[in-house]
């Protein structure tokens, strides 16, 4: 029996961790879902169990090559940023793997931003919001000034995607899609590291810069596939658009953030766009990508809890509820300031919360829009399953079209076509994103 060529994807969220295969035409034949309860670090914060996901690894990489009708021809990684592994000498991990959500001290961040040249000036230059933790950067700044012999000891600050590939290759990297993320390492105006990188003995603790497209080989003998360097998440769902659509498009990947990337806004961020969140991305090969966030997956978790706790039902049943449009909404505000008690049911309620998240992720993607170059929106990641969600949206973005994208494992495919030359002998087929248009009629309003 002919083997199949076959690429192996690790996709890791925050909260689902996945393993993919992929076939030369991008079909998905095999998928695997695994959940770690978190850990704490040592000041009894929640953070991910770092030795749980090493073990992961191996453990699904053993299950995959038992697969008789498979052959693996290559591994890549895509994982949340703003997460940093410090390894030592050795490889071996020196910290937990810090959680981005971790409070960052007052006093420390104000010490930064006075020494390079104010919060303002600073953010425009790095294309990042002042957000402690999840500014990378800002966690290395911090192991240095209050863990100086663990700084001292570290060999490599590797971005988590770039960890994972250095487990199976033994070579340490650092891709531009990882630190051109919101980390306060990149100035963007220059192309390079920012000043402070080398002032500090940061830029030191930096593997080399790699393509995305890079492969390296497998640490284990007789393997014969190759290794990506891996991919921040937000950047590898860009990929599969970029090589599908030249049209000016924004692409708004959904999951614990919801973020608005327009591959085609070019201008210069300003003090102004990044005090409403907006930041710049890198893609692939290296060029910005303005972008605006929005924290509304972990909101609709959390206010998911709140409804289903209320009304005495089961979270399940909302996952796949219909759209009704003739259910009364009261006019957009924030979801968790709502007393339930006001809602006849809760398939009313969930409508309101969809109405809510989707009115502020409106405003949110308007800040990156570019002055009406762009006629298309495509959704991917979670809320593009919810045809609440979907319909909502397409009713607020009059005028532009909004489609559902169905190809959910962007992310995972993104990092496939990072390095397509290098395992598929096969051209990109066409068709591998199927997109669902949402029309959106308008709903019934509150007086």
């Amino acid at each position: 029996m002919k083997k199949i060529p076959v690429i192996v994807v690790f996709d890791v969220g925050k909260t689902n961790k996945k393993l993919f295969l992929f076939d030369e035409q991008y079909q998905l034949i095999f998928e695997r879902t695994a959940r770690f309860n978190e850990t704490t670090d040592e000041d009894g914060d929640p953070c991910e169990n770092l030795e749980s996901l090493r073990l992961s690894v191996f453990d699904s990489l053993r299950e995959v090559f038992k697969k008789k009708e498979v052959e693996i021809k290559a591994i890549n990684f895509s994982t949340y940023g703003a997460s940093f592994v410090y390894v030592n000498e050795d490889g071996n991990p020196l910290t937990p793997l810090y959680n981005y959500l971790k409070p960052y001290p007052a006093a420390l961040q104000q010490q930064f931003y006075q020494d390079y040249g104010g919060e303002d000036i600073f953010s425009v230059q790095t294309a990042s919001p002042v957000l402690g933790s999840l500014n990378s950067g800002m966690q290395l700044y911090r192991l240095k000034h209050e863990r100086p012999d663990v700084f001292r000891s570290t060999r490599y600050a590797l971005h988590l995607p770039q960890y994972m590939s250095y487990l199976l290759t033994g070579q340490a990297a650092t891709d531009l899609t990882s630190i051109g993320c919101h980390t306060n390492l990149w100035n963007f105006g220059e192309n390079k590291y920012h000043q402070w990188v080398h002032q500090e003995g940061i830029y030191e603790k930096l593997a080399p810069v790699m393509p995305a497209s890079q492969v390296l080989p497998a640490l284990f003998p007789g393997g014969g596939y190759q290794i990506g360097t891996g991919l921040h998440d937000s950047s590898a769902a860009l990929i599969p658009y970029l090589v599908c659509f030249h049209e000016p498009f924004i692409l708004l990947s959904t999951g614990t953030w919801c973020i608005s990337l327009n591959p085609f806004n070019n201008s210069p961020l300003t003090a102004e766009e990044l005090r409403q969140d907006c930041l710049c991305y890198m893609t692939y090969q290296g060029n910005p990508v303005k972008a605006s966030r929005l924290f509304a997956g972990y909101e609709h978790e959390q206010q998911l809890k709140r409804i289903s706790a209320h009304f005495g039902q089961a979270a399940m049943k909302y996952r796949h509820m219909d759209y009704q449009p003739a259910i009364t909404l009261r006019p957009a505000g924030n979801f968790a300031d709502r007393d339930l008690s006001i809602f006849t049911d809760d398939t009313e309620a969930y409508h309101q919360l969809l109405f809510d998240l989707a009115t502020q992720q409106y405003h949110a993607t308007q800040l990156v829009m570019n002055n009406g170059g762009v006629k298309r929106i495509f959704v991917d990641g979670g809320f593009s399953k919810n045809q609440i969600y979907m319909n909502m949206l397409a009713m607020l973005f009059n005028g532009i079209e909004v489609f559902a994208a169905s190809m959910a494992q962007a992310t995972a495919m993104g990092a496939a076509l990072a390095i397509h030359h290098s395992w598929n002998s096969k051209m990109i087929p066409n068709g591998i994103i199927e997109l669902k248009y949402y029309a959106g009629g308008l709903p019934t309003m509150a007086e």
